[in-house]
């Protein structure tokens, strides 16, 4: 189940980051800050760490206890949120500059995988673990094509249908970045088994849960309280029908009366 719940999760958050990204671009100027921010909240919060989070309860060791180091797990998913957030206001910033895209993504792509392997430290158990160099470079790699692919969307990708798509071709990037790294692991166990320290995965879940659906809940009536995208593009056209009419207007009074 988990990781079907895992790619539910990660292209849930990512529509809604896509959603966010879509109406920044359309409001523009400082505002559009604040739903960049909404949108970081959502892809790497919700679609990214919360997925990567669901994807780890259904990892097990026979025989061991698995506990979870809480800074580790909480620094974790703060680095999700700052690196998409840092991505997406570069890739906002540069626009369709290809420098300031490709940027973005590895920027976040390394920040994804920081934030994956940081939250694999944060298992702690009476084992020995070790990774394959190989496959770790591989699922860094993929990170970034999916940090990139995903940036590319927030700045082209707008309407349901195509967001609806863009999420479900994030969730696949997404996920599979975490279960190539989690190929990566291999684990063998003390002879001899000591108390394990931390919390339980199960001690996450009610915290986890109602985060995220205040999170979500939030986001999604901010969406749905905002204009609609075709009343902003309506608005927007409107301003420059304005725009032009003052531009090409003789210079008026406080009266409306033409000077000179």
């Amino acid at each position: 189940m988990t990781p079907v719940l895992a790619y539910i999760m990660s292209s849930v958050g990512s529509m809604l980051g896509l959603l966010l990204t879509s109406r920044a671009r359309l409001i523009g100027g400082r505002e559009a800050r604040w739903w960049l921010v909404g949108a970081a909240f959502a892809i790497g919060g919700t679609g990214i760490w919360t997925m990567h989070f669901i994807a780890m309860l259904g990892f097990s060791v026979s025989g061991l206890a698995i506990r979870y180091d809480v800074p580790l797990t909480a620094a974790s998913a703060f680095l999700a949120v700052v690196v998409v957030g840092m991505g997406l206001f570069l890739a906002a910033h540069g626009g369709e500059r290809l420098g300031f895209l490709l940027g973005g993504g590895v920027l976040t792509g390394l920040g994804v995988a920081g934030m994956h392997y940081l939250g694999m430290a944060a298992l702690n158990m009476s084992a020995h673990v070790a990774y394959d160099p190989v496959v770790v470079t591989l699922s860094v790699l993929i990170a970034v094509a999916a940090a990139t692919v995903a940036l590319w969307f927030t700045l082209r990708v707008s309407g349901a249908l195509r967001i609806g798509g863009a999420a479900l071709v994030m969730g696949v990037a997404v996920t599979g970045m975490h279960y190539t790294g989690m190929y990566s692991m291999s684990v063998s166990s003390h002879l001899e088994m000591a108390a394990v320290p931390g919390a339980r995965a199960i001690d996450f879940l009610l915290p986890l849960i109602v985060g995220i659906s205040v999170i979500t809940v939030g986001l999604l009536l901010t969406v749905i309280l905002s204009p609609s995208e075709k009343e902003l593009r309506s608005e927007a056209e409107y301003r420059e029908r304005l725009r032009g009419r003052d531009e090409g207007a003789p210079e008026v009074d406080l009266f409306g009366t033409p000077r000179g």
